[in-house]
């Protein structure tokens, strides 16, 4: 991961990719890139009418019924942010976003000029900020001479991989719209709930599907970070139509286009075939139990994490262990990065790279790095009826834990003698 300033910690610009599911590819997705290779003629910006009635398809079937004049396609949720920023924070407007929030959301306001604003997420969730907190940084912005006018959430959220309660997202929602904000809604994790029939996820846009674009990156359930592919959903009014006319003049003006092969893999998988469904259902669970092992890991460790519900991560705070971390030389959440990507052997984005504090010491943990090093192993966890028994899952397992021991008594030997 590139930083800024490799000597010290100046503003982070390049954050960690999403979390990859670390397992090989389907074959039958592989199969329709292939037979699409030969294809030279460049798609539509936007994306052609078959991609566009697929993405209908899509939001149809999760309850938000959906004509392709609502619909865009980019490569990748990056693209179609940036374009969407430049649509409707124009003239100086601000941007509101949680804290923490996607490493990749506020560099696109700044790239284009527009101040960010942090508004804090309530105890028990992240991606979606408290309705209060948010009333009163719109206030303090406003009463300061700033124009906030658009705000992005995300219900089941990166990094904390939380899911944000119906009640806590209906109070933020009226919030946000009685002040006038429009929501970008990143629903790329909404497919990769843990524990779907216990967790209730609504989107934004089923509350106040007037004011509400929905963004959806591919690469959260359906494509491989390495295809980059991502579709929004415009409100049904004039103003979305508006909006949506403007993004897809943005996108022309980035020459923002999908691959040929890359777009009839995109068409292939939002139509959901059963080959399709069938590996991120295996997906989900394998990760699921992945990230409870590892969430039990931390916790017995001493460190602050909440249980995970959705995603291919944890989000830990290793506050209690500060003392022993700031004797090796990890006193905020860059050095902290530093230390556990070396002593782990996998990435540990600190959580500076999401927007929280440099000081706190935070960092979000991806569970595919520990479902083996090669492509046989991963595989052998998509078929194993017991993942976490598999020798080099047992073994990525049993080194994260032998490093947070390691971390534990050295806090333990910190603490005064009673």
């Amino acid at each position: 991961m590139r930083r800024t300033d490799p000597e010290g910690h100046g503003p982070v610009r390049y954050g960690p990719p999403l979390p990859g599911d670390g397992l090989p590819l389907l074959p039958e997705l592989t199969a329709v890139l292939a037979a699409a290779a030969h294809r030279s003629d460049a798609q539509p910006v936007g994306g052609a009418p078959a991609l566009l009635e697929a993405a209908c398809g899509y939001w149809t079937r999760r309850g938000l019924p959906t004509v392709p004049d609502q619909v865009a396609a980019g490569p990748g949720a990056p693209a179609l942010l940036l374009a969407l920023t430049a649509a409707l924070a124009t003239d100086g407007a601000d941007v509101l976003v949680p804290r923490p929030c996607a490493a990749w959301w506020a560099p696109y306001a700044r790239i284009l000029g527009r101040p960010v604003y942090h508004v804090p997420t309530p105890a028990e969730s992240g991606g979606v900020p408290d309705p209060y907190a948010l009333l009163e940084t719109v206030r303090r912005v406003r009463a300061e001479g700033g124009d906030p006018r658009l705000l992005v959430l995300s219900v089941a959220d990166d990094p904390t991989a939380t899911v944000a309660p119906p009640e806590l997202l209906h109070e933020t929602v009226e919030a946000a719209t009685t002040e006038g904000l429009h929501l970008v809604s990143d629903e790329t994790w909404r497919d990769t709930l843990h524990h779907p029939h216990d967790t209730v996820l609504l989107s934004p846009a089923e509350m106040r599907p007037d004011r509400v674009t929905v963004v959806t990156d591919l690469a959260g359930s359906l494509l491989p970070p390495g295809w980059p592919a991502a579709v929004a959903r415009f409100p049904a009014t004039e103003p979305g139509l508006h909006l949506h006319a403007r993004v897809l003049d943005i996108l022309t003006a980035l020459g923002a286009r999908i691959a040929a092969p890359v777009a009839a893999a995109v068409g292939y998988v939002l139509d959901e075939p059963p080959p399709v469904t069938e590996r991120r259902e295996t997906t989900v669970r394998l990760h699921a139990r992945v990230a409870a092992a590892a969430h039990a890991a931390l916790v017995a460790a001493g460190a602050l994490a909440r249980p995970p519900q959705a995603g291919r991560h944890v989000y830990v705070d290793l506050a209690p262990l500060r003392e022993p971390l700031a004797a090796q030389g990890a006193g905020d959440a860059q050095e902290l990065e530093d230390l556990l990507t070396t002593r782990l052997g996998m990435p540990a984005a600190g959580g500076h790279r999401f927007g929280d504090d440099l000081g706190a010491l935070r960092v979000r943990l991806a569970t595919g790095p520990l479902l083996g090093g090669t492509d046989e192993e991963r595989a052998e966890c998509l078929t194993s009826p017991a993942p976490l028994e598999l020798p080099h899952v047992h073994r990525a397992l049993i080194s994260l834990t032998s490093v947070l021991d390691d971390l534990r008594d050295e806090a333990q030997r910190w603490e005064p003698p009673r």
